[in-house]
């Protein structure tokens, strides 16, 4: 017999990376950022909801981001990558995980993030379909270390907190 207050929990981390490219728009945290230059890949190179994606699939066991969304795969050219983080989180709630928080660092040193850092949250929660206050969003410079801290690269890194939905049965 399952009881309710029977849970499994799982973290997973996921990191990513991309270069610069001044012929691209930047798409951050499920954002548009004008007058910035935006990120080089296969997809629109948004590096915090893939990493996102990849902690969302490391703690539920279900491989990573360039497994189900090859670089190989001409139909992920240019692929929106909040529509992939929806497909994910679609994945994840089939297997009946619940997201309880997310913890996300995104390193660049330019554009300045402090501002935009509440718009990214609201847009992470709204794409997942959680609350507000489960996602957590911070901005780190890399004091000119580095390719990113030369503003040649912006990273990111998250860690996800899921819980098991169990079915009550008597």
């Amino acid at each position: 017999m399952i009881e309710e207050h029977d849970h499994e929990y799982r973290t997973g981390i996921g990191t990513d990376i991309h270069i610069v490219d001044e012929d691209r728009k930047l798409m951050l945290g499920g954002i548009y950022i004008p007058n910035a230059d935006g990120l080089a890949g296969h997809s629109d190179g948004d590096v915090a909801l893939h990493a996102i994606i990849d902690a969302l699939l490391g703690a539920a066991a279900m491989g990573d981001i360039g497994s189900l969304f090859p670089n190989t795969d001409p139909k992920f050219k240019d692929a929106d990558s909040r529509e992939l983080l929806r497909d994910v989180n679609q994945r994840i709630d089939d297997q009946r995980w619940q997201i309880v928080n997310i913890d996300l660092t995104i390193h660049a040193e330019e554009p300045k993030l402090g501002p935009l850092k509440t718009q990214m949250k609201r847009a992470i929660a709204s794409l997942l379909g959680i609350d507000f206050t489960t996602v957590n969003v911070k901005a780190k410079t890399n004091e000119g270390l580095g390719d990113i801290g030369a503003g040649e690269a912006i990273a990111a890194t998250a860690i996800v907190l899921l819980k098991k939905k169990f079915k009550r049965t008597l």
